[in-house]
């Protein structure tokens, strides 16, 4: 009978005896994303739900990503099936106001510039030996966009999810921290404080109306292979301006974006086992990751550069930052690097414009390699 007690005592803390190092090391990560979360306020409804993800899926025993596991079920059914990063854009398109880009058009070719460290980082992983499809999944880190580079990599390189997931919301999350030495470096005194003039005339109810409709078609024309991210953000974009289906909208910002949130979050963070996720190449990723970030600041703020030139000192070059698709943490940080030289220079706005270019010019990026790709017989 005491034996009997003393197995089955032994039983209830296996766990413990089962863990190995790397499950130790992904489970302080996990607590490192909770802290960043919770204390720092980075991204927290990203980082809470995959900090805790790999807490949950590095418990031996807990079966949590076994065949008939929680966790394996919330990623077979979302993010396998792409659903996920689709159904997050649609809220994405319903919270996103692109009336400061349609007053100043221009500002788009900033959201394309934003974009150049993903074809630069698809180059450099192809030198470094990665595969075709590995390479795509890893510059599109570079879009600094969690939903377009779970999609692209779901889809193409799913084996690479975890690592390329985790550097995705990682980088977006930290871009307060990434952008600034770069945006200071690569600008002058004089040029961080241009002030920028504002439009006198708003964009019209009708042009709202009519924008997503038609970036949808010429868009997904020129890359189908895009038409699920782009296709979605606008609907949910015409949703909003329409003004006709406010109850989807309302729907489509909050309950459809938290729960989903919620469930994605905690399939990334299911992705993190320690066997699986600690390797060289998880390593090298995350490098890569980081440099594609930093080159599409180094390309949006040298372009803005340009168009200050051009203009005679109208652009400021700040502002090409928020070229990036972190939107709209890229844009608030312009605003704050700008006030830091001139307390009463508000770039917020044309920093959104730029920012939600970004939004499109990042969907349109993984459009463009995933039609490639599609076109060459390869995925």
């Amino acid at each position: 009978m005491i034996d009997a007690l003393l197995s089955g005592l032994s039983g209830l803390v296996m766990g413990f005896g089962l863990l190995t190092i790397e499950n130790i090391i992904m489970m302080s990560v996990g607590c490192a994303l909770l802290y960043l979360g919770i204390k720092k306020n980075y991204e927290p409804l990203l980082l809470v739900p995959i900090g805790f993800g790999a807490l949950l899926v590095n418990i031996p025993l807990a079966g949590m990503m076994a065949p008939d596991g929680l966790l394996r079920h919330f990623y077979d059914a979302g993010v396998m099936t792409e659903i996920f990063p689709c159904l997050i854009f649609i809220g994405i398109g319903a919270m996103t106001d692109f009336g400061p880009l349609l007053e100043n058009p221009k500002i788009l070719l900033l959201g394309a510039a934003g974009q150049f460290g993903i074809f630069l980082t698809l180059g450099l992983a192809l030198l470094l030996g990665f595969s075709q499809l590995d390479a795509v999944a890893i510059g599109i880190i570079g879009a600094c966009d969690g939903p377009t580079s779970i999609y692209v990599t779901s889809k193409y390189a799913p084996h690479l999810l975890g690592a390329v997931s985790v550097a995705a919301y990682g980088y977006m999350s930290l871009v307060p921290l990434i952008q600034p030495p770069i945006m200071r470096i690569l600008t002058t005194d004089k040029e961080r404080k241009v002030r920028m003039e504002y439009p006198k005339k708003s964009a019209s109810p009708a042009l709202k109306i009519l924008f997503p409709v038609v970036v949808t078609i010429v868009t997904c024309l020129i890359a189908p292979m895009g038409t699920p991210l782009m296709g979605m953000i606008m609907l949910g974009n015409l949703m909003r301006e329409s003004g006709a289906v406010s109850r989807l909208t309302k729907a489509s910002e909050n309950e459809i974006a938290n729960v989903v949130t919620l469930l994605l979050g905690l399939s990334i963070g299911a992705t993190m086992e320690g066997a699986a996720f600690l390797k060289p190449q998880t390593l090298l990723i995350l490098g890569l990751g980081f440099i594609a970030i930093c080159l599409d600041t180094v390309a949006g703020v040298l372009f803005g550069k340009l168009m200050c030139l051009l203009t005679k000192g109208k652009i400021n070059p700040l502002i090409g930052a928020a070229g990036i698709s972190a939107y709209p943490m890229a844009a608030r940080v312009v605003q704050t690097e700008g006030r830091k030289y001139d307390e009463n220079n508000w770039l917020l706005m044309h920093a959104v414009g730029a920012n939600t270019g970004g939004q499109i010019g990042s969907v349109m990026a993984a459009g463009i390699m995933l039609s490639v790709l599609k076109g060459m017989g390869i995925g």
